[in-house]
């Protein structure tokens, strides 16, 4: 007696930080003289699981498309990674940051790095082919991520920075004015802080305006 096997389980695709699967916005150029074949990176998509595809024109109604539908990745289809098309799909997205997908037949090392220095995530030469497609996805997005990761504590650095040179700026004008050691302006600064419920640099920059 033949033993029968069930069919392979397909591949879940790649899930948003919600759980759910992502949405994905396709983008056409409409630059292109020879268009790659949209519908066969479409067809590879839903083949490696994913559902939610809207496809459009990297035209002036992008934002507005950006807007409504909410994508949590969005797909260049690009023959040529044309250097408009990659900038208005990364301007359209600045505002709300999102992993950036680029399929192009262009391997040029000049558009590989302004495209990457415009924002695209994930530079793909070689086409798409379904069974690389989740895995392609998987790391564009897990870029993407660390990207934003690494973006977030910079700015948390550079803000510490900022509001340190703040207070150091509010005990040099009490020092100054008062005749205060650095400890004691710094004691003063703590309990206006304290007292009026304010951050310390928000009580040093109140200082710098009064003395200022």
């Amino acid at each position: 007696m033949t033993r029968r096997h069930p069919p392979p389980t397909p591949t879940p695709a790649t899930a948003a930080p919600t759980g759910r699967v992502l949405r994905i916005l396709l983008v056409r150029d409409p630059l292109d003289a020879n268009p790659l074949n949209v519908e066969t990176i479409r067809n590879g998509l839903v083949n490696a699981g994913f559902t939610e595809i809207q496809i459009v024109d990297a035209d002036l109604r992008l934002p507005d498309v950006i807007t409504a539908s909410q994508p949590d990745m969005l797909i260049i289809a690009s023959e040529s990674a044309a250097r408009d098309t990659i900038e208005h799909v990364c301007v359209s997205t600045q505002h709300a940051p999102r992993p950036i997908v680029l399929f192009t037949d262009n391997d040029d090392s000049q558009r590989i790095k302004a495209a990457l220095s415009a924002g695209i995530t994930a530079y793909i030469v070689d086409g798409l082919r379904a069974e690389r497609v989740k895995t392609v996805l998987d790391v564009a997005y897990a870029r993407f991520e660390l990207d934003q990761q690494l973006r977030a504590e910079l700015d948390a650095t550079r803000l510490k920075l900022a509001e340190r040179k703040v207070v150091e700026r509010a005990k040099g004008l009490l020092m100054q004015a008062r005749g205060l050691s650095e400890e004691d302006a710094y004691k003063r600064l703590r309990s206006m802080a304290m007292e009026r419920g304010l951050k310390l640099v928000d009580a040093a920059q109140r200082v710098i305006d009064v003395m200022s």
